[in-house]
């Protein structure tokens, strides 16, 4: 046998089986021709032969849920997620004002005031940030992106004043008053998004920005992204962009796009499916069904413990989420749903539900149904056991982010309560019925390293290994589940399992070598793995000097 690239002498875990491992691979014109033992692989003849020494392959890692270009865009931005105090958010956002001129915009991304050790969990308002400047306008949104806050003057240059009301879908806080208190909730961000400059539509930046990120991607191992439009926010994804870099040979990782309007995806031939460097493709429709619960705006069934005022907000009626979900699933696009408290899943199952049967009555076959790709669900982090069950009987993929845990933990009874909180981030129980879960981070909510959302899945765990044993522990998943969900899950997410998500010979050979087992390594030590090369269709894309 003939290949281009042999690697030897390595534990290459093809996970397609929980343990099965080879020691020699070979790859040619972009697939995966070998798998087995040294002494097997002693034939081929290859034009560069990789020893791996013993370290550790396995298929290329993956992120099921980002914004890419968000991520981009923040990088203009002053990031606020290091913030341990209201005090040093607000004095990050200071010293970027001294050095911009007067008038121009001021935005900070990533607060996280549930971090913040000088406050009791409470959003800052409009009086935080005029204490930084009132001579220029400033705009800056939560880590989770459900909620912003913006000073005196952006309201004003926004035109956002006395008994402002946004409508349905979003929020602008008034004081008793009826002046707004500078804090907006769910679509009414967009209000400022429609009018700060983005500088990372400047073509020339643009590039720099998708440059740099890129970078990261193929650095940490990231070999595959599902990345998502979100109007809402103004977050943009332009299949062109990443064409050009394909075409350019720039491009290290397999793009699928989500967008968030209605759209006529390509048809692929089956040569087009089957060809290993092709890397850009269009993936589904995206829906929102409701908020987050760092926000208070996921949809419950009952109030917030930490607050009863509340049950959250429906970013749209159940009435149109059944349509939009029925028009795109008509249209041949996969639906893909935010959700994150048991009502707003409620909400999502009834939709899909609504959308098998009406499209039946419609003329659609079940054997036609039964070849679609399975209906995501996004988040999904509280469910009760009957939306459990009601989910298992449905063709659905779950997306999770297992990264949000890390920060989650240190409040989520204080949210919902001790009852709900043990209803929420069920991963193992998911896993134990029968449902597939996929590994994302929302970037830019979370950092897009895979190996940080393994860690959480495993371990349960924040960043700094809090709390001992895990919270919940219960609902951990073996270090096998954790990888599968950043691999092997996310191929079956968007139906294209029979090419990647496992080593074995016939599939495009992405892949990743890395420093330590993950398998033999203690959990904490997850954190920490270190990516030594990442491989996309037979080609090295990243290697640590």
């Amino acid at each position: 046998m003939k290949a281009d690239t042999l690697f030897k002498n390595g534990k290459i875990y093809t996970l397609v089986n929980e343990g099965d491992c080879a020691e020699a691979l070979a790859v040619k014109d972009g697939r995966i021709v070998f798998v087995g033992s040294n002494a097997d692989a002693a034939d081929i003849e290859a034009c560069e032969v990789v020893d791996l020494g013993g370290r550790t392959m396995l298929p290329g890692l993956g992120d099921s849920h980002l914004h890419f270009f968000a991520y981009c865009q923040t990088l203009t931005t002053v990031d606020l997620g290091a913030a341990k105090s209201k005090k040093e958010a607000m004095q990050m956002l200071a010293d970027k004002a001294a050095e911009t001129p007067a008038g121009e915009w001021i935005r900070g991304n990533n607060f996280d005031q549930s971090k913040w050790s000088d406050c009791e969990d409470e959003i800052p308002t409009k009086e935080d940030l005029d204490a930084v400047s009132t001579e220029h306008p400033i705009f800056m949104k939560r880590v989770c992106l459900h909620t912003a806050v913006a000073n005196s003057k952006a309201l004003e240059v926004a035109g956002v004043g006395k008994d402002y009301e946004f409508g349905v879908g979003g929020l602008v806080e008034l004081d008793e008053n009826g002046y707004p208190n500078g804090i907006l909730r769910e679509q009414a961000p967009k209000i400022f998004d429609e009018i700060i400059p983005d500088p990372a539509k400047v073509p020339e930046i643009k590039a720099k920005l998708m440059d740099t990120a890129l970078a990261k991607a193929a650095r940490e191992g990231v070999t595959q992204i599902h990345t998502y439009a979100a109007d809402i926010w103004k977050y943009t994804e332009d299949f062109d962009d990443y064409k050009a870099l394909e075409r350019a040979g720039k491009l290290p990782l397999r793009v699928s796009i989500y967008l968030d309007t209605y759209y006529t995806k390509p048809y692929l031939t089956q040569k087009e499916v089957e060809d290993p460097y092709r890397l850009v493709q269009y993936g589904g429709y995206k829906i929102f069904s409701d908020g987050s619960l760092g926000s208070r705006s996921a949809a419950l069934f009952e109030p917030y413990d930490d607050d009863p005022t509340t049950t959250g907000i429906f970013v749209q009626s159940q009435d149109a989420l059944n349509e939009k979900m029925l028009k795109a699933y008509e249209m041949g696009l996969q639906p893909a749903t935010h959700c994150i408290g048991d009502a707003g899943l409620d909400a999502v199952l009834t939709a899909i539900e609504y959308t098998l049967a009406k499209s039946r009555e419609h003329g659609m076959t079940e054997r036609e149904q039964a070849t679609r790709d399975p209906f995501r669900i996004i988040h999904a982090q509280m469910a009760r056991p009957e939306l459990i069950e009601r989910m298992c009987k449905l063709p659905v993929v779950i997306d999770i982010q297992p990264s949000f845990y890390c920060t989650d933990l240190h409040w989520i009874e204080d949210r919902v309560g001790a009852e709900r909180a043990a209803h929420s981030y069920q991963w193992k129980t998911y896993i134990d019925k029968g449902l597939i879960l996929t590994g994302g981070s929302d970037c830019p909510v979370e950092d897009f390293n895979p190996w940080y959302g393994i860690y959480a899945a495993v371990t349960r765990k924040d960043l700094e290994g809090y709390p001992e044993g895990g919270c919940h522990p219960e609902e951990k998943v073996s270090p096998y589940e954790a990888i599968c969900m950043f691999s092997k899950n996310i191929a079956i997410a968007i139906g294209q399992q029979a090419q990647l998500g496992t080593l074995e010979a016939g599939k495009f050979a992405d892949m990743v070598v890395v420093e330590q087992d993950p398998f033999e390594i203690p959990e904490d030590e997850l954190l920490h793995v270190v990516n030594d090369q990442t491989w996309v269709a037979g080609r090295k894309v990243f290697e640590r000097a």
